[in-house]
């Protein structure tokens, strides 16, 4: 009887634990919204695929500005480049996409003033990784990270991150670097600061239509 009732707290506080460990996963509910969204209405297979942080999960109305182009959005807001690697099963592998356009390490490195440059392209070859090893033919698009005025101190590591991408990406089929960072700036080398919001870090309409002007000629002609 004591064996049994040892057994049975061990297995009730490993329940507990492993229910404690999947509540307390970052961004849980976000992922459990977009499922909830594709049992309510299944997202289009071979679509192009926006996937990272809060830039893209704000562009709301990301389709109306590339007509002509099946677009599934599945950023989520403050997740890092760890992030999207963590949910790549659920936020990549159900949509099958035939392009997967990446807007995601500015998070990983505001993170942090340990957070090296080099940290962030490690975790985005990672990514890179898995993407190409699950779906060989996928295109794979990365959007360099914006200059925002809300974290200037972070931008020369941003330039490095953003330049050591490149340059990874470099010879590498069907893939793509998209520089919005230098279209963001002013003649000074500052970031414009009438293309974002209040908080100096999410972008405007007109943020976004310079983002339009430089992603549409890379996607995918669907």
């Amino acid at each position: 009887m004591k064996m049994r009732n040892t057994l049975y707290c061990f297995l009730l506080l490993l329940f507990v634990s492993i229910r404690t460990t999947a509540q307390d996963l970052p961004f849980a509910n976000d992922i459990r919204e977009f499922k909830k969204m594709d049992s309510i209405s299944a997202p289009p297979q071979n679509a192009i695929l926006f996937i990272g942080s809060s830039s893209f999960t704000l562009w709301k109305d990301v389709a109306d500005y590339f007509p002509g182009h099946t677009i599934v959005n599945r950023g989520f807001g403050g997740s890092q480049l760890t992030d999207v690697i963590r949910y790549s099963n659920d936020i990549i592998v159900p949509y099958r996409p035939a392009q997967v356009v990446i807007y995601c390490g500015e998070n990983d490195i505001s993170s942090s003033d340990a957070i090296a440059a080099t940290t962030v392209v490690k975790r985005f070859e990672q990514l890179y990784s898995i993407i190409r090893n699950r779906f060989p033919g996928a295109g794979i698009v990365y959007v360099s990270m914006k200059p925002s005025p809300s974290r200037k101190k972070f931008m020369p590591k941003m330039v490095e991150a953003n330049a050591r991408i490149r340059h990874f990406l470099q010879g590498k089929r069907n893939t793509a670097f998209i520089d919005v960072y230098s279209k963001m700036l002013d003649r000074n080398g500052e970031p414009l600061k009438d293309i974002y919001l209040d908080d100096s870090l999410h972008m405007n309409a007109k943020g976004y239509a310079i983002w339009q002007k430089e992603i549409k000629p890379y996607l995918l002609k669907q």
